[in-house]
């Protein structure tokens, strides 16, 4: 909307309030200054705060916005899959094309041929994947995936330890904690929420010792940090439980609080003390594997057990790895064994969802605690609303999902994990998935571009009859479509973005400017899409305000919806810093925790139901096909991670000039390694595997850890006519596989590293 300070004649320039909304861990207010119905420049938060400033991706939007590589007009494939050529047709020749191959591959194969595949390039409530899945539902369903790379381990952990994802405290919390550890979790690059950095540096003003964990010197280690300890990746869980060892050993344990609010102790115990398999997890013992110091394990683990309350923020990145799940258990449980949760300062680490106007409330206001109670009427089949997805509907659930709690990943066993959908596309029910996939329908992702093994991902996408996109720009993945439809951006449509942690606050997406080009918004193309599809009603139908407003609503906080058009934003009022289960401790007769236990479960008896070794009831370490001391490992000797980066959301802004001048995209190396390899700054290198091989420049630093490469996620895959990557993507030499609990192993993959001979393949750049 636009601000009132602003003059209404259109040759003024105007200030319109909005906000970015990319999947950055951030939801931040923009003020857009338009002149004659142009961008001209974009400001940020000054207002009251809590301020919710953006960063440089947000505040450089223009440039994406204006583009010349932006999408302007439908187009149709008219040369191979993957070579990225196309001719320019109408939106009524392109919806007709897209309409009549859906209609014709549900009418010939059935529902469960039509891959809908979404991601989190929009944010908002109601664009980007909403619209499509509210459109394929109304014709019968689709088959879709469950898993998400992001956070899969820790959700797991946290539906496995507390029976929900709404774990952690405020950020503001954090300056009542004495000690504050950050774990391969960098909120100097990813956020975090707007005011995590500032909220960490009050700490640090405050006297307040923060130390990183982490294989990297991270932004947030240089600025934040008073010490760093630089682990080897994937081993995480073997520190985490022998500071479990230290404490039980020193008995440094919060015993009352073990004893009151939790189950399994002793089975923990027994494994952590070695009587389960003769191996004491002593901090010995993890030197071996992490690379710590055992005088350092054992100093953190004190000085975490006895600086109550300490706030133990185990990241997402470590649980991006093989097992990475059994990481965020063994962060949980570290957190209860120490009385660290429920408790201003402390900290109940895992999903780390801090505050939501909705937790634990349905849209009719009814609470929603406690586990599913199994009976007779709770199994009996449901009546499907318009809203649900028939090819999903009632279906049994899958063997390894934690299907008797609310909440966390769908169990439907028609669901195939997300980093599995190449071998469903490929092998279909032959190969024992629950679908013969015959379409993929992309909308809000570059999904070649961000999964695992991106050559296998090729040779599925071309293995199928026809894809369509929604998308803005000639990405990896939008050159295997048969039909791509320009979408707008956040800039073009009104939205509202719904905070990336559950903190107190919404954005409204004004709309800043009318869509450029031929583009539309995603509720506008399935609008038309669901026309020529023979729906008769639809929610889409409905103005776009309306539509808003219906999805707002359930939001009990949002007190004056016309407000927060005007305003941008709505800063919810809240009394106290959230505390996670704080009316768990402080009354667990009337407040249980909502596992099947009512507690806090070290040991999982419903992880123990399923009977797999590699699933575990308690977290255990694990190594792994790819792990430093596999035998692949005399192939491929260095440790590959792929985190996120200041420049780009996922693979979102990869090609906007100012940010490229932020960071050049390059792979970290440390020292050691580059010398023994004849590598120096700026080379240019190889990286490779069996999977793929990667060519991008080094960057050789003592910031990485040795034996670790880091190529950051997120650029742009760009082969060449012998399949190496000129783009750097990262995930041509990651894994299309998943752990027992869901976690993506995108951290977890062995690699070597050589100098770029250039007289060998002069051609080929």
């Amino acid at each position: 909307m636009i601000n009132d300070k602003a003059d209404m004649d259109e040759d003024s320039e105007k200030i319109i309030n909005t906000g970015c909304c990319h999947d950055c861990g951030g939801r931040c207010v923009l003020k857009v200054h338009v002149k004659n119905g142009k961008i001209t420049r974009i400001e940020t938060d000054n207002e009251k705060e809590p301020q919710l400033r953006a960063c440089s991706r947000g505040r450089a939007y223009r440039q994406r916005v204006y583009s010349e590589e932006r999408l302007k007009y439908p187009l149709r494939r008219v040369g191979e899959r993957g070579e990225g050529k196309f001719e320019r047709i109408s939106w009524e020749e392109a919806l007709n094309h897209v309409a009549s191959k859906i209609l014709d591959i549900k009418e010939k194969y059935g529902n469960s041929a039509i891959l809908f595949v979404p991601g989190g390039g929009n944010q908002g409530m109601l664009h980007g994947v909403t619209p499509v899945g509210l459109m394929l539902n109304q014709i019968g369903g689709y088959t879709r995936h469950w898993g998400i790379p992001s956070y899969e381990g820790a959700l797991f952990a946290s539906m496995a330890t507390y029976g929900t994802m709404m774990t952690g405290n405020a950020r503001d919390d954090l300056l009542n904690s004495n000690l504050i550890i950050m774990w391969g979790w960098n909120p100097a690059n990813t956020v975090w929420d707007p005011g995590t950095s500032l909220w960490l540096a009050k700490a640090r003003e405050k006297g307040i010792k923060i130390i990183a964990v982490d294989p990297i010197f991270t932004d947030s280690a240089a600025v934040l940090a008073d010490d760093w300890i630089p682990i080897r990746p994937g081993t995480d869980t073997a520190m985490l439980i022998a500071m479990a060892n230290v404490i039980i050993t020193e008995n440094l344990q919060n015993q009352l609080f073990i004893d009151k609010y939790t189950v399994g102790y002793d089975a923990y115990k027994d494994y952590v003390l070695g009587r389960e398999d003769g191996q004491p997890k002593t901090p010995r013992w993890a030197e071996e594997i992490t690379t710590v110091p055992e005088k350092t394990i054992i100093d953190l683990a004190r000085e975490y057990a006895t600086s109550k309350p300490a706030a133990l923020i185990a990241g997402w990145g470590p649980a991006r790895a093989a097992f990475g799940e059994q990481y965020s258990r063994a962060a949980n449980v570290l957190c209860a064994i120490t009385g660290n949760i429920g408790i201003n300062g402390g900290y109940a680490s895992g999903f780390m969802r801090a505050y939501s106007s909705r937790e634990s409330v349905s849209s009719t206001g009814k609470k929603k605690e406690g586990p599913i109670k199994q009976t007779d009427e709770t199994l009996k089949p449901k009546k499907p609303r318009p809203q649900d997805n028939l090819v999903d509907f009632n279906a049994p659930p899958r063997k390894d999902a934690l299907f008797k709690l609310r909440g966390g990943t769908n169990p439907a066993s028609t669901r195939v994990h997300f980093n599995d959908y190449y071998n469903l596309i490929l092998q279909g029910t032959k190969g024992g998935y629950p679908a013969d996939i015959k379409m993929a329908y992309i909308c809000g992702t570059n999904r070649l571009n961000q999964y695992g093994n991106v050559n296998k991902g090729v040779k599925a996408l071309k293995s199928l009859e026809f894809i369509v996109t929604h998308e803005q720009f000639m990405n990896p993945t939008a050159k295997f479509a048969d039909i791509i439809l320009p979408a707008n951006t956040f800039m073009e449509r009104d939205d509202i973005a719904v905070p990336w942690l559950g903190s107190p606050y919404y954005i409204y997406l004004n709309k800043a400017i009318d869509s450029l080009y031929e583009t539309k918004s995603d509720l506008e193309i399935c609008r038309e899409l669901s026309k020529k599809l023979g729906i008769k009603t639809s929610l889409l139908y409905l103005p776009e305000d309306q539509i808003l407003r219906i999805f707002a609503s359930p939001r009990k906080d949002i007190k004056n919806y016309n407000k927060m058009k005007k305003e941008g934003y709505c800063k919810v009022k809240v009394e106290e810093p959230f505390v996670a289960f704080k009316k768990h401790i402080d009354d667990p007769e009337n407040t249980p925790f909502p596992t099947l236990s009512g507690k806090i479960e070290i040991y999982c008896e419903h992880i123990a139901e399923k009977n797999d070794p590699l699933m575990p009831a308690i977290p255990k370490y694990f190594s792994h096909s790819e792990h430093y001391d596999s035998p692949l490992a005399e192939k491929y000797p260095l440790q590959l991670i792929t985190p996120h980066n200041k420049r780009r959301t996922h693979s979102s802004l990869h090609n906007i000039p100012w940010l490229e001048e932020i960071e050049p995209h390059s792979a970290w190396i440390n020292p050691t390694d580059a010398s023994i390899r004849k590598i120096k700054n700026r080379d240019l290198v190889d990286v490779y595997n069996d999977r793929g091989r990667l060519r991008i420049p080094a960057k050789v630093t003592e910031r990485i850890s040795p034996g670790v490469v880091c190529v950051y996620q997120g650029a742009w895959y760009k082969p060449n006519k012998d399949s190496v990557d000129l783009g750097g993507c990262a995930n041509v030499l990651t894994k299309d596989s998943y752990s027992p609990g869901g976690a993506f192993p995108l951290n977890s993959s062995l690699v070597e590293v050589e100098l770029y001979q250039k007289e060998q393949l002069e051609g080929n750049l």
